[in-house]
């Protein structure tokens, strides 16, 4: 499995070098931002509790606005204007959710989420809607446990989606007690927040350990919503979510402007039956490409030993390398591969199946797979496609130099 965390990468890489950064902050924040709850006396008060809905997306990202404003203290030290929190990367993403539609109902039987019925509604049968409450109850809840909110856990009430409710936890001892290891990494990460001794990277690698432990309790409860979309939206969904897993070894950086800036290569609306990547002509070339590549890594994922994840990370380091086209030795198979092996991926009995995911009999990338991929991306990005190229055709010459152990 070592090729997948190339491309991964590869995908940060391509984004972080084709899109121009704004000198504007404000323009960063999510939609209805400003008219969002930014305190808790903004939510109603029922015997003597903040009573919010979180199926409401103002009220949901309200939750993320105090979140962002309560722990603004122990970021300032990184950067001006909180820009440098690592929690922005929440309600950022969940804003474009918001703005392409797919927190609505996907089976039009109400009108949640649509123009025709509550634009604000947030639905319980959307696999991003629930997805995300997972990414916005267990921060919350573990901030208010860190002492970091000014109030306990207990004094907020979170009020239930109309059906489904035993998928969701709604308190602290609930969720807890429900969702153990996904807490747990959440309460890590603040007691590591609250350090000043804490360094940026350290409290990258703690936000992606809950971050990564909250999608795989979400990935397990709501597999069966995908049956609601179109083949490429659920698709693209199943794609992101194997993508979010790479994301976490390389530490990506979910700050503010690099959150808003990365996100803009997805498709900026719901997929549907007639779109086939990479040639969606409502979509940019850059975000046909991104559709294509994330395809292409879970083909990748899918027909090689994807039981390797665990065991083939790559560092922050050699992302960096990669984004920019570097054609040093960087890469060991780890030993369950076999000591020496170089860029390399498990041997497999399905010759044809590892044929079509772009590798040879011998587990090595083949280079007609890396000519036509570099190729596609001249004509979907132009500039940026000789980037690709430079980094694309350095991969077959990859050979080991050091392993790198995962995050802890």
């Amino acid at each position: 499995m070592a090729f997948s965390p190339l491309w991964a990468c590869l995908l940060i890489g391509c984004i972080s070098v084709s899109l121009a950064v704004s000198s504007n902050i404000s323009d960063k924040y999510p939609p209805l931002w400003e008219e969002s709850p930014g305190q808790f006396s903004d939510y109603e008060v029922k015997n003597g509790k903040y009573t919010i809905n979180i199926w409401n997306y103002s009220e949901r990202l309200g939750i993320y606005k105090i979140l962002l404003n309560k722990t603004a203290r122990y970021f300032e030290k990184f950067a001006p204007e909180n820009e440098q929190n690592l929690l922005w990367g929440l309600p950022v993403h969940h804003g474009w959710q918001y703005c392409t539609g797919r927190l609505a109902d996907p089976t039009h039987r109400t009108g949640c989420g649509h123009g025709s019925g509550d634009r604000l509604c947030l639905s319980v049968d959307s696999w991003w809607a629930d997805i995300n409450y997972f990414l916005s109850i267990m921060p919350f809840l573990a901030a208010a446990e860190a002492g970091i909110m000014g109030i306990s856990p207990d004094d907020v009430i979170f009020l239930p989606p109309p059906k489904d409710q035993e998928n969701f936890c709604y308190n602290a001892s609930n969720c807890h007690s429900s969702f153990p290891e996904a807490m747990k990494k959440w309460n890590e990460f603040y007691q590591h927040v609250k350090l000043p001794s804490s360094s940026f990277d350290d409290l990258l690698k703690y936000v992606w350990a809950a971050h990564f432990s909250s999608l795989k309790v979400a990935g397990k409860n709501f597999q069966s919503r995908s049956k609601y979309y179109s083949k490429p939206e659920a698709d693209f969904q199943r794609n992101w979510a194997l993508f979010v897993d790479y994301l976490a070894p390389p530490r990506f950086p979910t700050t503010l402007v690099r959150v808003n800036e990365f996100q803009k290569g997805l498709p900026p609306r719901i997929l549907v039956s007639r779109d086939k990547g990479p040639f969606i002509k409502d979509l940019t070339g850059f975000q046909n490409i991104v559709l294509l590549l994330l395809n292409f890594l879970h083909k990748v994922h899918k027909y090689t030993d994807s039981k390797h994840l665990e065991n083939c990370r790559l560092s922050r380091r050699d992302c960096r390398m990669l984004k920019f086209g570097s054609s040093r030795q960087i890469w060991r198979s780890p030993k369950t591969l076999g000591s020496g092996a170089g860029a390399q991926f498990p041997r497999s009995n399905h010759l044809a199946a590892r044929q079509r995911a772009g590798v040879d009999g011998k587990g090595r990338i083949l280079a007609s797979t890396t000519s036509t991929t570099v190729n596609l991306n001249r004509r979907w990005t132009r500039g940026l496609g000789s980037k690709l190229a430079l980094t694309f055709s350095a991969l077959p010459s990859l050979r080991s130099e050091r392993s790198h152990r995962a995050p802890s």
